[in-house]
């Protein structure tokens, strides 16, 4: 179940209606499993260890993704060679239906929210039909509107990848998606590349997208490491996807551009930290800050010796630790009053020492 919160303007996902923490954050297991389904539930312990909101995984008929013409993208073929096909990577790489009720209700016994992300009408025929919270549309299928509008129709929360599109490609998605009856969307800015240059990353594009469809944006990343996802946080994502992998030595296309368990870890814990410091933007002392207010702050003290009946001057009036009397701000205030009591030099003017 999926709630809708206010944060910093923008509305968020959240996985439940209490939930403090704004930023869902989505472990990508991707197809990292290797085909795998021993693999694939280990995955999903990891990802319940990090701490991460959800695990997703990526589901898929290799007839209906690639003809057996593709070629394999040059990160792949660094990866994994170029003795087979793109198709027959893929196909490797495919798990069946009753795999993935065993994965959903394997997830759900771990208590860790259960995503794949469908890239044909098939599979997000079949993702509906398990019960999946809400479908993921990858950066790869944004310009193929007859998926897009296919999953619209299912009326669920999507959560729409834009990497290598244009804004015009984003805002077709978006309509496709309103024109058959699904409004929950959230963007994801993503730069698609194995890993990603941190260069070509542009992470200010996701307020680019937040004010030109005033719709909730968060950030996919495919950089190595964990500063950039922690930064987009910082910036405002309301969601962070990010690849992991059991061991980035293994055999397959995404390992080495993934996180190992314990980088996961970190990153959701860093996440955590950043929001706990984002705060709500109202600046007033904080509770920590209100116990220094007095040690760390200034107070009007008397710079000689003045007597009852003096008129002060500026050259009688020090600005001094602690800041529990006369704010400095009363400085001039106190020039051309006269002491009504002797001030002993060091010694903290009060306003009734004074009188006109």
């Amino acid at each position: 179940m999926y709630f809708i919160n206010e944060r910093r303007g923008i509305i968020i996902i959240k996985k439940n209606s209490d939930a403090t923490s704004p930023c869902f954050i989505i472990a990508e297991a991707g197809v990292n499993h290797n085909g795998d389904l021993h693999l694939a539930k280990k995955l999903i312990d990891a990802a319940k260890e990090s701490g991460a909101d959800a695990v997703k995984f990526q589901t898929f008929k290799a007839e209906n993704l690639v003809s057996l013409q593709a070629e394999k993208a040059p990160y792949q073929i660094k990866n994994t060679g170029a003795s087979e096909s793109q198709y027959d990577m893929i196909k490797a790489l495919e798990l069946s239906d009753d795999e993935f009720c065993e994965l959903k209700n394997y997830a759900e016994e771990k208590k860790i929210i259960f995503l794949s992300t469908p890239f044909d009408h098939q599979s997000a025929d079949f993702l509906d039909e398990l019960g999946i919270s809400l479908l993921k549309i990858p950066s790869g299928e944004i310009t193929n509107i007859p998926l897009i509008e296919h999953i619209g129709k299912k009326k669920k929360p999507v959560i729409l990848s834009t990497g290598m599109s244009t804004l015009g490609e984003v805002e077709e998605a978006i309509e496709a998606l309103k024109i058959r009856g699904t409004t929950a969307i959230t963007l994801l800015h993503c730069t698609t590349s194995y890993p990603a240059p941190i260069e070509s990353v542009n992470l200010a594009a996701m307020e680019t997208l937040h004010c030109a469809f005033k719709l909730p944006v968060g950030y996919s990343d495919h950089t190595e490491g964990i500063t950039i996802p922690i930064a987009a946080v910082a910036l405002g994502a309301c969601v962070i996807e990010k690849h992991f992998t059991l061991d980035k030595n293994l055999l397959g296309p995404d390992h080495k551009a993934s996180l190992e368990p314990n980088e996961l870890k970190a990153m959701v814990k860093a996440i955590r930290t950043v929001e706990l410091a984002m705060g709500d933007g109202i600046k007033l002392p904080t509770k920590a800050e209100k116990e220094n207010i007095n040690v760390g702050r200034k107070s009007l003290v008397a710079k000689i010796d003045i007597k009852a009946g003096e008129i002060l001057k500026e050259g009688d009036i020090s600005v001094k630790r602690p800041g529990n009397g006369i704010p400095p701000k009363y400085f001039d205030e106190l020039i051309g009053k006269k002491a009504n009591k002797n001030i002993l030099y060091d010694e903290q003017i009060r306003w009734e020492d004074i009188y006109e």
